[in-house]
């Protein structure tokens, strides 16, 4: 069955800013139909690495929450704990994070709750029929939301070829023990290339690696978490892609099922995600690369699997920028992520989630009038 994704483009037209076509989104695509009158309403989004700067607009994510209350809902902004080493792996970090980069009240109009709690324990388990799992531990907060609003910055990932709305709810909603499971399955290597720098051994989380002339990883130790792989400034760590990152992705797709499969039953859960700074990496890094494709729009959904699709279809269809981590100019047509991530198919996430039932790859673009 094709289901409705609706489109607004990032082009200003008869004097409508980003803002107005985000209000216009909001009403003509009837997400926010989700919720009722004195819902809490948990809008899921992710507050960036502190130094990221490519994250979703904070006056943007005031407007969902403005639309949000003028429907009677009760927002708060939500993330949960990160499993590496940073600045959000723990709440208190994680709201100065939030604020430092610009979710403060002031500017979104919602308080600010880290979903799985102070140290991020604050989980419940989930059960989910999957090919991997049988249980989840996903946040509690989003567990108790009355309903729920996912915000999803679409972008490139180095483990996942893309990350959009899947990504931001299995590993998004996932507690830091549930990150973990995803995890598990990625065991970087050092390679020829290290220069023995040692900025991987600040940024492991458990201290798996050591100095011995060059890096060095303990495997029993390892998490997997894949932060030394985009720390190393001289690409020196690797993993298996060919088959670590296939059932990491099935495993994050399973987690995302887990935590929404009974809001997408009950009808109250909907989905926004912004193509628009579409960077080769995740918002967890402490910085942002240039997009690789010029700003695209935003697009909304009740199926967070056909949106991903969809997504990733105009990225596709996008000109490539020569200025981005592509290095060359790119036409239209290839598909950019396999183009910076060659070993990493990214659809393996939509093919898991459609098979789950999270959603169908099947869509129908609605191009709202601006």
């Amino acid at each position: 069955m094709m289901t409705d994704v609706f489109f607004v483009s990032r082009q200003v037209k008869h004097g409508k800013g980003l803002a107005d076509k985000l209000r216009r989104l909001l009403s003509g695509s009837g997400v926010l139909d989700c919720m009722a009158p004195k819902d809490l309403v948990a809008i899921k989004l992710h507050f960036g690495e502190r130094g990221n700067t490519a994250t979703i607009r904070p006056p943007l994510v005031g407007v969902v929450v403005d639309t949000v209350k003028e429907q009677g809902g009760r927002p708060f902004l939500t993330d949960t704990n990160a499993l590496y080493r940073g600045y959000r792996n723990n709440a208190v970090d994680h709201l100065n994070t939030a604020v430092e980069n610009g979710y403060a009240y002031a500017v979104v109009k919602a308080p600010v709750v880290i979903g799985d709690g102070l140290t991020g324990k604050d989980y419940r388990l989930v059960a989910v029929a999957g090919k991997h799992l049988k249980e989840a531990k996903i946040a509690a907060a989003a567990l108790d939301a009355d309903a729920m609003i996912v915000l999803s910055h679409f972008k490139g990932h180095e483990l996942t070829g893309f990350g959009g709305a899947i990504k931001n709810l299995g590993m998004g909603l996932a507690a830091r023990a549930g990150k973990l499971v995803q995890h598990s399955v990625v065991k970087p290597f050092i390679g020829p290339q290290c220069r023995g720098c040692g900025k991987c051994v600040s940024w492991c989380p458990v201290e798996a690696i050591s100095m011995e002339g060059k890096a060095v990883i303990a495997a029993d130790i390892c998490i997997g978490c894949g932060e030394c792989t985009v720390t190393c400034p001289h690409r020196a760590i690797a993993i298996n892609w060919k088959t670590e990152t296939h059932l990491m992705q099935e495993k994050m797709a399973e987690h995302a099922f887990a935590a929404v499969q009974d809001k997408i039953a009950q009808g109250k859960i909907g989905f926004v995600s912004f193509v628009i700074d579409v960077t080769p990496l995740c918002d967890c890094c402490g910085f942002s690369d240039p997009a690789i494709v010029p700003d695209i729009g935003i697009l909304a959904s009740r199926d967070p699997v056909a949106l991903d699709q969809a997504c990733y279809d105009l990225v596709c269809q996008a000109p490539g920028l020569a200025a981005s981590k592509l290095g060359e100019a790119v036409p239209a047509g290839p598909d950019k992520f396999r183009l910076l991530y060659p070993e990493v198919d990214g659809t393996v996430q939509l093919r898991h989630a459609e098979m789950l039932g999270l959603g169908s790859r099947s869509y129908n673009l609605v191009h709202l009038s601006e």
